[in-house]
């Protein structure tokens, strides 16, 4: 039986080099928002220099600007976030793109 999915990243993978989104939107995030914390600076230490990560969060939190920024910006990496707006199941994207330290 030959392989079908060969030429196909899994989706496990955990060290991301190229651009991805972090979907924190589970029944879980919308109930802890801790979790979705948490998630979220964990998929911006996975994304490699060079490339972002689009962290979609539940609407149940409101706008992650009053519990997300700060965290993700405590990271010790070199970050930009901006505000991508909803998405079309009422959440909200925030991009982040990580940068190579000088």
């Amino acid at each position: 039986m030959a392989n079908t999915y060969a030429d196909r990243e899994p989706v496990t993978r955990r060290t991301h080099d190229h651009p991805w989104v972090a979907n924190l939107e589970a029944d879980e995030h919308a109930t802890n928002q801790q979790l979705t914390v948490a998630e979220a600076v964990d998929a911006v230490e996975q994304t490699q220099p060079d490339h972002f990560v689009d962290l979609v969060t539940h609407e149940q939190h409101g706008h992650p600007m009053s519990y997300l920024y700060k965290a993700v910006r405590s990271i010790d990496r070199s970050v930009t976030l901006s505000d991508e707006g909803r998405c079309s199941c009422g959440g909200y994207v925030t991009r982040v793109t990580v940068y190579r330290r000088d």
